[in-house]
């Protein structure tokens, strides 16, 4: 039973950070006034980070499933 609410909560948390995450960063260039070029840049170099993960979790995957 531990390891179905694991499996499934794992995701939903993750995904419920990388949305805070997201809120973050929009919050910070409104207070910031960014304009539309900051916040772009915001969201491109603060978003790198979670793109580093979800890259990490798709590798991890594909090599636990022996594709790679």
């Amino acid at each position: 039973m531990l390891q179905t609410f694991e499996a499934w909560i794992t995701p939903i948390m993750i995904g419920g950070l990388v949305l805070f995450m997201s809120f973050i960063i929009w919050d910070l260039a409104k207070q910031s006034q960014a304009g539309r070029f900051g916040t772009i840049m915001l969201f491109v170099v603060l978003g790198a980070g979670i793109l580093g993960y979800l890259l990490k979790v798709v590798i991890t995957w594909l090599i636990e499933r022996g594709s790679v």
